[in-house]
């Protein structure tokens, strides 16, 4: 996922985006509860990072409209 691209989504969209990615994140932790060898690990990082970078610009954009 691209900074750029998040940064031209809707406050609506990227709430959608941050509950998807939070989905995946639980799916994910769950399939590594049942086989642990079958995640991968680098993914389970990305969506970490994902879920980091849509939060941070809805706090970005939440300062933006309050000043």
């Amino acid at each position: 996922m691209n900074t750029a691209e998040l940064r031209g989504k809707s406050e609506k969209e990227l709430r959608e985006e941050l509950l998807a990615l939070r989905r995946e994140q639980f799916n994910l932790r769950m399939q590594q509860g049942i086989n642990p060898d079958g995640v991968r690990s680098d993914r389970i990082t990305k969506v970490r990072k994902d879920i980091a970078r849509v939060k941070t610009i809805i706090n970005e954009n939440r300062g933006v409209k309050e000043s």
